[in-house]
């Protein structure tokens, strides 16, 4: 007989650094395929190790598998992640989460399009994306596009909500 655990793994909020959250959107064969990208610097005080340790049970702890399959928030009504879209700004909650950033307009306009968004929330840091400096786009790519960052990650379609319902 299996038996799952519903045991959290041990979870430190100094760990996990800094967490940033950015918004692009790429181009699919159907439209424009909006994404939202959740990482750590890398920073917290048991330094990348630390960081990336403390990700990984952040997320497990929701349910969210690393390198697992993609989780469809839509189909899931009790995942504890929401995203909340209103006034031009994307926020993302979930327990021990919680962040924001301000899209470009072609995201915005891809996600009312689609009525979702793919979130990929990466256990590996990236220390030279720091939030308020600009990224260049073809790092952009080669991190978010890596085949260790998919790997080390959970992916999750969400469906946005705003403050009216």
């Amino acid at each position: 007989m299996t038996s799952t655990s519903s045991e959290t793994r041990p979870f430190h909020a100094p760990d996990l650094g800094t967490l940033v959250v950015m918004a692009w959107s790429g181009e699919a064969p159907d439209g424009d395929m909006p994404y939202l990208l959740a990482y750590s610097l890398g920073d917290g005080v048991a330094g990348p190790e630390g960081s990336t340790a403390a990700v990984e049970a952040l997320l497990e702890n929701n349910g969210l598998p690393v390198g697992g399959d993609l989780v469809d928030g839509k189909a899931r009504p009790s995942l504890p992640v929401s995203l909340l879209v209103e006034a031009g700004t994307a926020v993302v909650t979930m327990p021990g989460f919680n962040a924001q950033c301000v899209p470009p307009p072609e995201w915005l306009a891809a996600v009312e399009e689609r009525g979702f968004c793919y979130f990929v929330f990466t256990t590996r840091p990236w220390p030279e994306a720091e939030p308020g400096k600009p990224v260049d786009p073809e790092a952009l790519a080669a991190f978010a596009g890596s085949e260790e960052t998919l790997n080390e990650a959970a992916h999750i379609v969400l469906s946005p909500r705003n403050l009216r319902g």
